[in-house]
């Protein structure tokens, strides 16, 4: 079941914030390139990523990677949508100022959050908490609606964006091709095959059971 959420008003909220495979919360909200919804992006990949406040310099930094990373994103039929606490005046504040600072334009909508609805339902921010500081998760929403993976940074630490798109292309990979990606995968390299289930398989699959790599 999805959940309404409206940026501008608070409503009660589920009780617990959604987690990997979960059903990602639907939201109704104003952003700087007109309303958005969850549904909106149904039938695509879609990036979640949230900030605690516009014009801080963390945030600044990484919106200047998204847009550097935006056409990648989008070959991977994925699209990127922002969201903070602010007011949507402030977002369009901000992005002139990204564009006249870095000559930069920021290709992808920001969520206005005032009321913290979204944010709250989707577990940035803890029960009760007063301050929008902790409001920086990445969620990766699968064409379906549903959570494949989340990340959460402190204030202080700015996100990895090409770490973002590696994880994006590992999962279209794993769904792809029904395999697993080692450590500090990388496009064209050697997957991981599933391992066997049952001890005839284990015998013909010899000493390497439980790790093969392989080619796509």
């Amino acid at each position: 079941m999805s959940i309404e959420i409206d940026s501008e008003v608070a409503r009660p909220q589920p009780a617990a914030p959604p987690i990997i495979g979960d059903a990602a919360p639907n939201f109704r909200a104003r952003t700087t390139m007109g309303p958005r919804t969850l549904a909106s992006y149904r039938g695509r990949w879609l990036l979640l990523f949230s900030h605690p406040a516009d014009f801080t310099p963390v945030c600044t930094s990484e919106f200047v990677a998204f847009a550097q990373y935006h056409a990648q994103f989008q070959a991977l039929n994925c699209d990127l949508l922002a969201l903070s606490v602010d007011s949507l005046s402030s977002h369009l504040a901000w992005t002139q100022s990204i564009a006249q600072r870095f000559g930069v334009q920021v290709p992808f909508p920001i969520i206005e959050d005032p009321a913290m609805g979204i944010a709250r339902a989707y577990g940035m921010l803890p029960a009760g908490a007063l301050s929008s500081a902790t409001v920086r998760t990445t969620f990766v929403i699968d064409p379906a609606g549903i959570v494949r993976a989340l990340i959460a940074y402190p204030l202080t630490v700015g996100r990895s964006v090409a770490e973002i798109l590696r994880l994006l292309q590992a999962l279209q990979v794993s769904d792809a091709a029904d395999v697993s990606t080692p450590e500090g995968w990388q496009p064209d390299e050697p997957v991981l095959a599933n391992p066997p289930t049952t001890s005839e398989e284990v015998g013909a699959c010899g000493t390497d059971w439980y790790y093969r790599l392989g080619s796509l």
